[in-house]
């Protein structure tokens, strides 16, 4: 099968795209073509990949090129912007929507009406589960994922100022929005915490472990999970997040649901500190979940499977399960 994924706006080292779905398909013996923007981000495309570079945030004319280029040939056309949806060329392959964004039930259902949609369904939430990883420490919290105001980057620096005090720093991995960056760089200055900017995700994972706890303190963007909070419970650490991801959390005893308040989430950081048993258990029952449902190779095949399905190269796939 010849796929063609493509992406205007993600890092071409996104975690799902690139580590998860291409990585799947090419495991796969598949061939995938990958339009993204490689040099805004100047990363170099991985070996067995044809890559298309197009500038970040395309307009019409340059996204409609590159697509043309990428799905030319292809059984499968995989988009993971909506604003892609767009800039289809006229022959192409079936069309595969994976929803980064809430979208409005009229925009999902005029997208299903033309193409098929991939939900949690197909390609469930999970991450790479380390088998063993060392216990929690305390002496620093750690935040994966990208860094905005819409994401809670005040409430962040706000909580690095408050556990300096207590011999905790926080560290911040992750690109940062233009509009934030130079108050983490005041904050990284004076010794708040520390910023490592865009780090790919499978270094982003080691260097999360041993941290006393992840941190997931945002507005919700999109239903679900967040991956960051899977990530955390995937390298045995314990989780401190906002109600989106509370049921999962409470319901395994993984971790402290807070809400999105400074002083709430310093007493939930300090109250772990101050107990390395509780800390312990929350990181040891949020990793054997993690390992029990979202650990991404066991997800994998089936995700093959439906893509062929969908290129119609092999029978109707079964639903995932998590």
């Amino acid at each position: 099968m010849r796929v063609c994924v493509a992406t205007t706006v993600h890092h071409p080292e996104d975690a799902r795209i690139m580590h998860r779905q291409i990585r799947a398909l090419l495991d796969a013996g598949h061939e995938v073509t990958y339009v993204a923007p490689f040099t805004y981000f100047n990363v170099t495309p991985v070996m067995g990949l044809r890559a298309i570079d197009v500038p970040r945030e395309a307009g019409y004319g340059r996204a409609n090129a590159a697509l043309r280029r990428g799905a030319k040939g292809a059984d499968l056309l995989i988009v993971h912007d909506h604003a892609l949806l767009r800039a289809l060329p006229h022959r192409r392959p079936p069309v595969v929507w994976d929803i980064r964004e809430e979208v409005t039930p009229r925009r999902l259902a005029r997208a299903e009406r033309r193409h098929h949609v991939c939900t949690s369904s197909v390609v469930p939430e999970a991450t790479f589960v380390s088998a063993s990883p060392p216990p929690p420490g305390d002496t620093r919290v750690v935040h994966i994922g990208r860094l905005s105001a819409e994401r809670g980057v005040a409430e962040l620096i706000g909580l690095a100022e408050r556990l300096v005090p207590h011999g905790v720093r926080m560290d911040l991995i992750g690109p940062a929005d233009p509009s934030v960056r130079p108050m983490l760089r005041d904050a990284q200055r004076v010794g708040l915490l520390d910023w490592f900017g865009y780090v790919p995700s499978r270094h982003a994972l080691r260097m999360a472990e041993g941290a006393l706890a992840g941190l997931s303190l945002a507005v919700p963007e999109v239903p679900g999970v967040p991956t960051k909070v899977l990530d955390y419970m995937g390298r045995g650490l314990p989780v401190i997040t906002t109600p989106q991801a509370g049921p999962l959390v409470e319901r395994i005893g993984c971790g402290v649901v807070v809400p999105l308040d400074v002083d709430a989430a310093a007493r939930a950081v300090l109250g772990l500190k101050d107990d390395p048993v509780r800390r312990s258990a929350f990181g040891t029952r949020g990793n054997a979940e993690a390992r029990l449902r979202h650990h991404w190779p066991d997800h994998a095949a089936a995700f093959v499977a439906r893509m062929e399905a969908w290129a119609g190269l092999a029978a109707p796939a079964q639903p995932l399960t998590v």
